[in-house]
């Protein structure tokens, strides 16, 4: 059983940065693909960003590369995602999520545990 508490959203003005973290409860945290979805009011949620075990592979979405950064500390049980150059179209309910299979890392079923989410909002 893994739990996962998000935390570092907020407001932000169009062009600022936010950090999100994610911790994670467990001794097994670093078998763990992680990801990162989004969820805007009257959208499915969508993935944003995904590293594997050892971070040394990272995924993006298109409309977050060279914007958004998603790292680990396995020693810490945590993964963060630096948001540079917010848009109003990033903001979210931003949910981290782990899964053990790497199979399809931006397919939400295929991940196993998910956190509560943290508002992010982008004003323009």
């Amino acid at each position: 059983q893994v739990q996962l508490v998000e935390s570092g959203g907020g407001l932000v003005q169009a062009g600022g940065s936010l950090r999100l973290s994610c911790a994670a409860s467990g001794r097994t945290f670093s078998r763990y693909t992680m990801g990162w979805f989004r969820q805007a009011p009257g959208k499915e949620r969508e993935f944003v960003t995904a590293i594997n075990w050892s971070g040394s592979s990272t995924y993006y979405t298109n409309s977050v590369k060279g914007r958004f950064t998603i790292s680990r500390d396995n020693a810490k049980n945590t993964v963060y995602l630096q948001m540079n150059s917010l848009k109003p179209e990033d903001t979210a309910v931003y949910y981290c999520a782990a899964a053990l299979s790497t199979t399809y890392v931006s397919k939400p079923e295929s991940y196993d545990y998910w956190g509560q989410g943290t508002q992010v909002t982008v004003s323009s």
